[in-house]
C-alpha cells in the first residue's frame, strides 16, 4: 500500500518540552526541525566509543538507558548528523536512540591495521550485530537510508530475532554482485555515474583529493530541493576525514560491480542475500517526493515485505537524505512501526 503522509503526525511534545529533553541527551542547539529549504545548528555534544567486532565504534546516544532501543544507520556520503533532529523527537517519547558511525566514518576505527578495508554489504550488517552484542542489546527497531537502509534490510532479513521493526528509506535495497553486473537502460546507468568513476584509479585518486567537494555535489544532486548551508554540510563532511573512508567507499562500489573481491568468510552470507530474502518483520518504507538519487519505485519492492507493511511518500521537496530533511516524518514512522510490533 502506498499512501501520502496524511497519517496522524503525533506531534509528540511541544517544542519547549523537546528543548528541555535535549539537555541530558548529549545534543545541543536549537530545537527547530530540519525541513526542505532550512538548516539547523543542532549537534551531538558528546560521542561514545566501544569495541565491537572488528571495530572501535563511535556513536551518539540519546534518551533513557532503559527505553526501547532504536538504532539509526546513515549512508554515503552522510553521517550521524542525518539523525540529529530525529534523535530528540524519539528520546522525548522514551526511546533509547543509538546512532553509530559506519566503518570508514567519523570516530569509528578498525582495531587492527591488518583487517581488509572491506565495504561489501554483508560486513556492514555484521558490524551492526556486533555493536548490538557489545551494547547488550538483544532487539531493536532499526531505521536507515542509503547504505544504512541496505544494512537495516539485511539485519531484518537474516536476523529477524534482533529486529523489532524496520524503517527503510527507498525500500528493499539488498543486492548482489550478479545483479550489479546486469546492464541497465542508459538513463538509469547515467544516474550511477559515480559508481563507474570509482571503478577507475583516477576516480579513487579524485575522491581522495576532492572528497569534500565530491560529497557536496552528491548532496546537491540527491536532494535537489534541499537548501542546506555550508555549516550543515561541513558538520557531516568532517567525518569523511576518517583514514579508512576512501578505501571503504571505493571497495563498496567496486564490489557491487564485481570489480573487487569480498572476503571468502562472508560468502555464505552473501549467497543468502543474493537470493533476495523476504523481510518478515513489521516495516514502513519511506520515499521523498524529490529524491534525486537512484532508487526503485515502491511497486518494485512491496512484495519483499511479508509482515505488516506500509509505504509513505513524504511530500514537500524531500530528497535522498530523508531523516535530515523531514525528521518529523521519519520519527513518526519509527513510532508507528513500533506500534505494528506490539
Amino acid at each position: 500500500m502506498s499512501e501520502k503522509p496524511t497519517f496522524d503526525r503525533r506531534h509528540f511534545l511541544s517544542a519547549a518540552a523537546i528543548a528541555v529533553a535535549a539537555g541530558p541527551l548529549s545534543i545541543i542547539g536549537p530545537a527547530a526541525a530540519q525541513t526542505a529549504g532550512a538548516t539547523t545548528t543542532r549537534s551531538f555534544q558528546t560521542l561514545k566509543q566501544i569495541d565491537a567486532g572488528l571495530l572501535n565504534v563511535g556513536y551518539a546516544e540519546a534518551g533513557p538507558p532503559a527505553g526501547p532501543v532504536v538504532i539509526l544507520l546513515h549512508g554515503w556520503p552522510y553521517d550521524i548528523h542525518s539523525f540529529v533532529d530525529v534523535a530528540p523527537l524519539l528520546a522525548a517519547r522514551g526511546y533509547r536512540v543509538i546512532i553509530p558511525y559506519l566503518r570508514g566514518y567519523g570516530t569509528t576505527k578498525f582495531l587492527s591495521g591488518d583487517t581488509l578495508r572491506n565495504g561489501q554489504q554483508s560486513v556492514v550488517a555484521l558490524d551492526t550485530i556486533a555493536l548490538m552484542d557489545a551494547l547488550k542489546i538483544q532487539k531493536a527497531i532499526i531505521g536507515g537510508f542509503d547504505w544504512g537502509a541496505r544494512t537495516a534490510n539485511i539485519v531484518a532479513a537474516v536476523w529477524p530475532e534482533r529486529c523489532k521493526g524496520l524503517v527503510s528509506v527507498s525500500g528493499y535495497l539488498i543486492g548482489s554482485q550478479a545483479a550489479g553486473k546486469a546492464p541497465l537502460p542508459p538513463s538509469a546507468e547515467f544516474q550511477w555515474w559515480y559508481q563507474y568513476y570509482f571503478a577507475t584509479e583516477r576516480g579513487k585518486a579524485g575522491y581522495e583529493k576532492y572528497r569534500h567537494d565530491f560529497s557536496k555535489l552528491i548532496w546537491q544532486l540527491a536532494s535537489p530541493k534541499w537548501v542546506f548551508d555550508d555549516a550543515t554540510f561541513d558538520r557531516s563532511a568532517s567525518s569523511f576525514d576518517n583514514p579508512d573512508h576512501v578505501a571503504i567507499v571505493i571497495h563498496n562500489y567496486r564490489w557491487r560491480l564485481g570489480l573487487a573481491k569480498g572476503e571468502a568468510k562472508y560468502d555464505d552470507l552473501e549467497n543468502r542475500l543474493a537470493a533476495a530474502p523476504v523481510i518478515t518483520v513489521p516495516t514502513i518504507t519511506l520515499e521523498g517526493d524529490a529524491n534525486g538519487a537512484p532508487h526503485p519505485p515502491p511497486s518494485a519492492y512491496a512484495g519483499k515485505f511479508s509482515g505488516k507493511y506500509a509505504n509513505r511518500i513524504i511530500q514537500g521537496g524531500v530528497g535522498h537524505n530523508l531523516p535530515q530533511e523531514a525528521p518529523q516524518a521519519f520519527a513518526d514512522a519509527i513510532v508507528e512501526v513500533d506500534g505494528y510490533a506490539k
